[in-house]
Order: structure tokens, then sequence, then C-alpha cells
């Protein structure tokens, strides 16, 4: 089964509504417009969380306003997720951060939660949000999620200027490298197999082979 956008919104139940309206995330006057498809700021979205009307154990991320649902993590998911964050931050060490499964900033109405995220080194208090400017290299896993990963969401990526995305393929057992954003678009497309190598462009020497972070296809 694949996954599209149009089937992932999160929508509201009248009991959420009410809370983000007390809540003062929305005003009482578009409290109609939650729900007929409101577009969220991070602001908002974040306020949400920190309401409580937003459950921390709900997978969801924030895309052009809207509240997406993410696809539960199965096993091969999150095996390759577990490999990928501990082979980067060994070949990367404090040269960068690596982040898993947490959220960067696009811009004010997108937060998405990429599996993987390298970004630049800061301090510990340093709280404020990674920015695109911030990011060497995303990494996203996919298996049911593949179309919306290769599609919607890495073209919101290119917008943002992020200048590597890596796309790991659980079902054909290999990595698609992106680079050189234009547009919506990336320039540059190139497909790694389960037998290849592959290294961060922001930092060459740190090569990983494929096969030891996506698991063999059958």
């Amino acid at each position: 089964m694949t996954t599209t956008r149009a089937n992932l919104i999160r929508r509201f139940t009248a009991a959420e509504t009410d809370a983000i309206v007390a809540a003062g995330i929305v005003p009482a006057g578009e409290r109609d417009s939650v729900g007929a498809g409101r577009r969220f700021t991070v602001a908002e979205y974040l306020a949400m969380g920190a309401a409580g009307i937003l459950p921390k154990e709900e997978r969801i991320e924030l895309l052009d306003g809207e509240i997406i649902q993410m696809a539960p993590i199965g096993d091969r998911h999150l095996n390759s997720v577990d490999w990928i964050g501990h082979l980067l931050h060994e070949a990367i060490g404090r040269r960068a951060m690596v982040r898993v499964q947490g959220s960067i900033q696009l811009n004010d109405f997108s937060a998405p939660e990429p599996d993987i995220a390298v970004f630049q080194w800061r301090s510990i208090n340093d709280i404020g949000p990674v920015l695109p400017s911030d990011v060497y290299l995303l990494v996203e896993v996919a298996d049911s999620s593949l179309e919306f990963d290769l599609g919607e969401k890495l073209a919101r990526y290119a917008a943002a200027g992020i200048p590597e995305v890596w796309v790991a393929n659980l079902r054909a057992g290999e990595l698609v490298v992106n680079t050189e954003p234009e547009g919506m678009a990336y320039a540059n497309v190139r497909v790694v197999p389960l037998d290849g190598t592959v290294s961060p462009q922001a930092f060459p020497d740190a090569t990983l082979a494929v096969a030891d972070f996506i698991p063999a296809v059958g």
C-alpha cells in the first residue's frame, strides 16, 4: 500500500477544536476553519503540542501548514534508522550533530521530522530550531511512504534549499541520493545499489556501505 498526502492529513475532533480555541491558539472567530482544513503556522503547531492537544506520542509533522500523520515504524524501518544514525555519528564525530527522528524548520509553515538530520555543531545552550541553512544532510527511510518521500516531501526539501537528501528505498534495497536543489527538485539524482558506498558531500571522508544500513530485500 502506498501513502499519499491526502489521506495523511490529521483532522481535529470537536473537543480538540474547543481546546485549541480555549488555549488562544486560534481565535474564536476562526473556530470553524479548523475543521475545514485551516493551515497552521509552526508557532501554532508547537503551541498545540505544549498544550497537550497533540500528544507527544503521536507521530505527526507539519508540512505546508498541514499536520501530516506519519506511518507507523516497522522493524525493518527502525533497524535501518538505528544503523544510519550510528554509522553517521561514528563517521562524522563532533564535526556535526546527528539528530534521529527530530524536527527541523523549513519555514513558518513547515516543520517536518526526517529520520536523520545532520546539521552544524551547536552548544547545549543553543536551543533554537534547526533551519535549512544549518543542514548538511537529511535522510528518509521509506517503504510504504516511498512515493510521498520521493515526491511532495522531497520537493519541499529542495524548495527550502536543503543541499543533500538521501532516501533509503527499503522496497528495492537501494539508496536515492539527491543533491543540487533547484526550485522544487534536485538537479542531481543518483541511485546507489546495495553493494555500493556513499559519502555525504559535506564530509567526503565519511564513507558508508549501503548494505550496512539498508537490509537486503526478501
